[in-house]
Protein backbone atom coordinates (compact mmCIF):
# COMPACT_ATOMS: atom_id res chain seq x y z
CA UNK A 1 0.00 0.00 0.00
CA UNK A 2 1.64 3.34 -0.74
CA UNK A 3 -1.21 6.05 -0.57
CA UNK A 4 -1.26 9.62 -0.53
CA UNK A 5 1.51 11.34 1.14
CA UNK A 6 1.11 14.20 3.59
CA UNK A 7 3.62 16.71 3.86
CA UNK A 8 3.32 18.32 7.32
CA UNK A 9 5.73 21.42 7.96
CA UNK A 10 6.93 21.89 11.50
CA UNK A 11 8.02 25.34 12.14
CA UNK A 12 9.89 25.77 15.14
CA UNK A 13 9.26 28.82 17.14
CA UNK A 14 11.00 30.52 19.50
CA UNK A 15 7.57 32.46 21.08
CA UNK A 16 6.20 28.85 21.45
CA UNK A 17 7.26 28.30 25.32
CA UNK A 18 8.36 31.06 27.75
CA UNK A 19 12.08 30.64 28.07
CA UNK A 20 12.94 27.31 29.96
CA UNK A 21 9.39 25.68 30.13
CA UNK A 22 8.65 22.86 27.39
CA UNK A 23 5.30 22.27 26.44
CA UNK A 24 4.71 17.84 26.38
CA UNK A 25 3.42 16.93 23.18
CA UNK A 26 3.14 13.55 21.59
CA UNK A 27 5.99 12.29 19.55
CA UNK A 28 6.14 12.24 15.79
CA UNK A 29 8.97 9.49 14.50
CA UNK A 30 9.35 10.07 10.35
CA UNK A 31 12.25 10.74 8.01
CA UNK A 32 12.35 14.60 8.03
CA UNK A 33 13.74 17.28 5.23
CA UNK A 34 14.42 20.51 5.71
CA UNK A 35 12.78 23.21 3.66
CA UNK A 36 14.03 25.86 5.19
CA UNK A 37 16.50 27.11 8.35
CA UNK A 38 13.54 26.38 10.81
CA UNK A 39 10.76 24.52 8.73
CA UNK A 40 10.90 20.59 8.40
CA UNK A 41 8.70 18.05 6.92
CA UNK A 42 7.68 14.90 7.88
CA UNK A 43 5.71 12.28 5.18
CA UNK A 44 2.58 10.48 6.33
CA UNK A 45 0.77 7.59 4.68
CA UNK A 46 -3.32 7.41 5.17
CA UNK A 47 -4.32 4.45 6.89
CA UNK A 48 -6.54 2.53 4.97
CA UNK A 49 -7.09 4.82 1.40
CA UNK A 50 -4.43 3.36 -1.38
CA UNK A 51 -4.61 6.43 -3.91
CA UNK A 52 -3.24 6.21 -7.56
CA UNK A 53 -0.26 6.94 -7.85
CA UNK A 54 1.41 10.51 -8.71
CA UNK A 55 3.15 9.35 -12.06
CA UNK A 56 -0.39 6.91 -12.60
CA UNK A 57 -1.98 7.01 -16.17
CA UNK A 58 -5.79 6.26 -16.27
CA UNK A 59 -7.84 6.34 -19.38
CA UNK A 60 -10.90 7.78 -20.09
CA UNK A 61 -12.47 7.97 -24.15
CA UNK A 62 -9.83 6.29 -25.53
CA UNK A 63 -6.86 7.97 -24.21
CA UNK A 64 -4.65 8.53 -21.43
CA UNK A 65 -4.43 11.46 -18.53
CA UNK A 66 -2.61 11.90 -15.58
CA UNK A 67 -4.73 10.49 -12.56
CA UNK A 68 -2.62 10.37 -10.56
CA UNK A 69 -1.61 14.04 -10.62
CA UNK A 70 -5.09 14.46 -10.26
CA UNK A 71 -5.44 13.01 -7.32
CA UNK A 72 -2.29 14.35 -5.82
CA UNK A 73 -3.62 17.71 -6.59
CA UNK A 74 -7.25 16.95 -4.92
CA UNK A 75 -5.59 15.90 -2.07
CA UNK A 76 -3.72 19.69 -2.18
CA UNK A 77 -7.16 21.23 -2.00
CA UNK A 78 -8.16 19.71 0.69
CA UNK A 79 -4.87 20.42 2.96
CA UNK A 80 -5.49 24.35 1.83
CA UNK A 81 -9.13 24.50 2.50
CA UNK A 82 -8.42 24.50 6.37
CA UNK A 83 -6.19 22.73 9.97
CA UNK A 84 -5.22 19.23 9.59
CA UNK A 85 -5.14 16.96 12.17
CA UNK A 86 -3.02 13.96 11.93
CA UNK A 87 -4.15 10.90 14.22
CA UNK A 88 -1.38 8.70 14.15
CA UNK A 89 -2.33 4.81 14.15
CA UNK A 90 -0.20 2.68 12.85
CA UNK A 91 4.04 1.67 12.49
CA UNK A 92 5.96 3.19 10.28
CA UNK A 93 5.08 2.00 6.57
CA UNK A 94 7.61 2.55 3.73
CA UNK A 95 9.65 4.84 6.17
CA UNK A 96 6.92 6.77 7.05
CA UNK A 97 4.27 6.60 10.19
CA UNK A 98 0.39 6.15 9.20
CA UNK A 99 -1.88 7.99 9.95
CA UNK A 100 -5.66 9.72 9.61
CA UNK A 101 -5.86 13.05 8.20
CA UNK A 102 -8.63 14.89 8.66
CA UNK A 103 -8.92 18.52 7.60
CA UNK A 104 -12.50 20.34 8.90
CA UNK A 105 -13.40 17.35 10.58
CA UNK A 106 -13.28 15.31 7.08
CA UNK A 107 -11.39 12.08 6.90
CA UNK A 108 -9.23 12.99 3.86
CA UNK A 109 -8.99 9.12 3.22
CA UNK A 110 -12.44 9.09 3.05
CA UNK A 111 -12.70 12.04 0.74
CA UNK A 112 -10.42 10.63 -1.82
CA UNK A 113 -11.71 7.20 -1.89
CA UNK A 114 -15.62 8.88 -2.21
CA UNK A 115 -14.02 11.26 -4.82
CA UNK A 116 -12.73 8.54 -7.00
CA UNK A 117 -9.08 8.94 -6.24
CA UNK A 118 -8.25 5.83 -4.03
CA UNK A 119 -9.64 2.37 -2.87
CA UNK A 120 -10.10 1.03 0.34
CA UNK A 121 -7.58 -1.03 1.83
CA UNK A 122 -9.42 -2.65 4.27
CA UNK A 123 -6.57 -5.06 5.18
CA UNK A 124 -4.98 -2.37 7.10
CA UNK A 125 -8.17 -1.32 8.71
CA UNK A 126 -8.82 -4.52 10.87
CA UNK A 127 -9.07 -2.52 14.27
CA UNK A 128 -11.30 -0.03 12.48
CA UNK A 129 -14.11 -2.29 11.03
CA UNK A 130 -16.49 0.96 11.37
CA UNK A 131 -14.19 2.99 8.95
CA UNK A 132 -13.64 0.20 6.85
CA UNK A 133 -17.23 -0.24 6.26
CA UNK A 134 -17.26 3.52 5.19
CA UNK A 135 -14.65 3.25 3.13
CA UNK A 136 -16.11 0.43 1.08
CA UNK A 137 -19.28 2.35 1.09
CA UNK A 138 -17.75 5.64 0.01
CA UNK A 139 -15.89 3.52 -2.93
CA UNK A 140 -18.82 1.46 -4.01
CA UNK A 141 -20.85 5.16 -4.36
CA UNK A 142 -18.20 6.80 -6.25
CA UNK A 143 -17.96 3.52 -8.82
CA UNK A 144 -21.54 3.52 -9.55
CA UNK A 145 -21.65 7.30 -10.05
CA UNK A 146 -18.68 6.96 -12.11
CA UNK A 147 -16.27 9.56 -10.18
CA UNK A 148 -12.69 9.95 -10.73
CA UNK A 149 -10.92 7.27 -11.79
CA UNK A 150 -14.09 5.21 -11.91
CA UNK A 151 -14.85 7.06 -15.28
CA UNK A 152 -13.25 5.40 -17.25
CA UNK A 153 -10.15 1.99 -17.23
CA UNK A 154 -7.51 2.08 -14.73
CA UNK A 155 -5.50 -0.13 -12.61
CA UNK A 156 -5.55 -0.82 -8.97
CA UNK A 157 -2.89 1.04 -7.12
CA UNK A 158 -1.29 -1.76 -5.84
CA UNK A 159 -0.73 -3.67 -9.41
CA UNK A 160 0.50 -0.89 -10.55
CA UNK A 161 2.98 -0.32 -8.42
CA UNK A 162 4.03 -4.09 -9.35
CA UNK A 163 3.87 -2.73 -12.93
CA UNK A 164 1.17 -3.50 -14.67
CA UNK A 165 0.22 -1.13 -17.36
CA UNK A 166 -2.80 0.30 -19.21
CA UNK A 167 -2.47 0.07 -22.97
CA UNK A 168 -2.32 3.62 -23.32
CA UNK A 169 0.60 3.75 -21.23
CA UNK A 170 2.52 1.33 -23.31
CA UNK A 171 2.01 3.71 -26.25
Amino acid sequence: MRPLLLLLSVTVSACSASPGQEIAQPEVRGDARALDGDTVSIDFRFSGADSVEKKQQCERSGSCYPCGKVAQDATARMLRSGEATISLVGSSSYGRPVAIVSVNGLDLGEQLISQGFAVPATKYLKNDPERATRYVEVFEDARRHRRGIHSGEWIEPEKWRRGERLACERR
